[in-house]
């Protein structure tokens, strides 16, 4: 530990990124760290919350020989961790028409038939900083489960520290990712009141509407949100607010 911090008032604590030594507080994320420390994220910084992957890191803490990932805006930094961060995973994507397709097990067989070099060894699952069970998925997928990899991997935010931890050179989040399109394509029944809703778009229902909002102040707007019916924590699924002027 070094002095406290003049911004935070936390102690602070030596991190190496990409071998440099830097002097950050200690309650900070691997993403804020970096900035308290003077980088500006011009990639690997996107939500911040946890959902894009685009911040996967990878990294190693003193006394210990293990290599561990993580997402940079949810690690909290520790004295003596040397990291990089992982902003885009350089795996094989195949090309598709999903259109051309029809949704079977084996059209991800086809196009990545790789699945079936995998080994079970369970690294993908232990780098996944979403705590999906990607072998499993995996698994569903070499036997042509469409509709169980894209349930299982449903969490997957695509950073790619599962291919980046796999001996088999596997591209687990670009499997899921096609499970998870035919699915939607070719056997999730399409929802009616999405085609309704549509239609009323491509109708003009809401022009005039929209020509209304773009017309008021931002103090209208403002009250205008303040102000309207929020729906019920308890309602039947039917309810609909009493002025659907906007919605």
């Amino acid at each position: 530990m070094t002095e406290p911090s003049e911004t935070t008032g936390d102690l602070l604590v030596p991190i190496f990124f990409m071998g440099k030594r830097y002097n950050v507080p200690a309650s900070l994320t691997i993403q804020k760290a970096l900035e308290y420390a003077g980088y500006q994220h011009i990639r690997g910084c996107g939500c911040r919350g946890g959902v894009c992957g685009a911040c996967g890191t990878v990294y190693r803490i003193p006394d210990s020989y293990k290599l561990q990932v993580g997402l940079a805006c949810q690690t909290v930094v520790q004295s003596g961790m040397h990291l990089m961060i992982m902003p885009y995973y350089p795996g094989n994507r195949s090309i598709f028409d999903i259109e051309k397709m029809s949704g079977t097990g084996g059209e991800i067989a086809a196009l990545y038939p790789e699945i079936y070099k995998c080994i079970g060894c369970n690294a993908c699952s232990q780098g996944c900083p979403m705590d999906i069970d990607v072998m499993h998925y995996m698994a569903q997928a070499i036997r042509g489960d469409v509709p169980g990899v894209a349930e299982t991997s449903f969490d997957c935010i695509m950073c790619g520290l599962c291919a980046s931890r796999c001996p088999a050179e596997e591209v687990q989040f670009n499997v899921a990712i096609l499970a998870r399109r035919l699915n939607a394509r070719h056997r999730i029944p399409r929802a009616k009141h999405l085609e309704e809703r549509v239609k009323e778009v491509t109708d003009g229902k809401f022009e005039q509407p929209l020509r209304d909002l773009m017309s008021r102040s931002t103090e209208e707007l403002k009250e205008l949100y303040r102000s309207r019916e929020s729906e019920p924590q308890m309602t039947e699924d039917d309810w609909v607010p009493l002025n659907a002027r906007y919605v």
